[in-house]
């Protein structure tokens, strides 16, 4: 590891953003390669995929982060070679606010976002005036947003494409109201409201019942938001890049994330 890297790893910790530390398969002979990944169920998917790279002559060095942000600082920044948590529309944002030339190479899974309910049973129960939590940020607003939209509650402004905010909103018969919340939070928030969408990560984090709880959820059918492995631009086409595609695109790994997401996510590719 750099001494870069780890001088990067001090400050983040300074300022508060968790990481743990590396792990990988090692090969003797093998290319070692920097996966920056989020911290908790992904773990134990890429163990796998590492297992499989190594077949392939390809180290990896797996390295959780939890800050959403981190990854792709990291990667820009070349403290890493390839990172694997995010979807389209989130790196689209963070391409053009800080100027990233980071480039998706290979999807990895759908993790479909899903409105949950302790108190009804299906979204026609609804009531009138129904409190629905959606998490904050412009990405994940505007998932929720549209998943609202496409269930019929509202409408949003066309021209807000993929990140409407809730002034976005044209529509709203039935008067709901739309309460704005941190992603980590709207999940444990779900008690005290009529539904929420919840990412899956931060369901199972917030012990909801993925199965039970779920009311509603997004279709998997030209969904924008498959997550995907990433890279700089300048590496597209190194020749890694295709062994580390291949080695998550596996069977084994379909049953990795269907153990560790428990069956709440769909693989990206065929």
């Amino acid at each position: 590891m750099s001494s870069s890297f780890l001088s990067r790893r001090v400050m983040l910790a300074g300022m508060g953003v968790a990481m743990m530390a590396p792990y990988g398969v090692a090969r003797a002979d093998g290319q070692v390669l920097r996966i920056g990944i989020i911290a908790g169920e992904d773990e134990d998917v890429w163990r796998v995929v590492a297992e499989n790279a190594a077949k392939e002559g390809l180290t990896l060095k797996i390295i959780p982060f939890s800050d959403y942000n981190a990854p792709n600082e990291a990667l820009a920044e070349h403290e890493l070679d390839a990172n694997a948590f995010q979807h389209g529309p989130f790196l689209e944002a963070q391409n053009k606010a800080k100027n990233f030339h980071i480039v998706p190479v290979g999807n990895t899974y759908l993790s479909p976002i899903g409105l949950y309910s302790r108190r009804w049973k299906s979204v026609a129960e609804l009531p009138n005036k129904a409190v629905i939590g959606v998490p904050n940020d412009p990405t994940n607003e505007g998932r929720a947003l549209l998943l609202l939209q496409k269930l019929g509650l509202i409408k949003v402004a066309e021209d807000a494409g993929l990140v409407p905010t809730a002034l976005d909103i044209t529509e709203n018969p039935r008067q709901i109201s739309v309460k704005e919340m941190d992603a980590g939070m709207v999940g444990r928030a779900l008690p005290d409201m009529d539904a929420a969408v919840v990412n899956t990560d931060w369901a199972n984090k917030a012990g909801i019942d993925l199965q039970k709880e779920r009311i509603a959820q997004e279709a998997p059918q030209n969904n924008p938001y498959v997550c995907f492995i990433a890279v700089n631009e300048t590496d597209k086409n190194a020749p890694w890049v295709s062994k580390l595609v291949s080695a998550f695109q596996q069977d084994n790994v379909k049953q990795a994330l269907a153990q560790a997401f428990h069956g709440a996510v769909v693989p990206g590719w065929s």
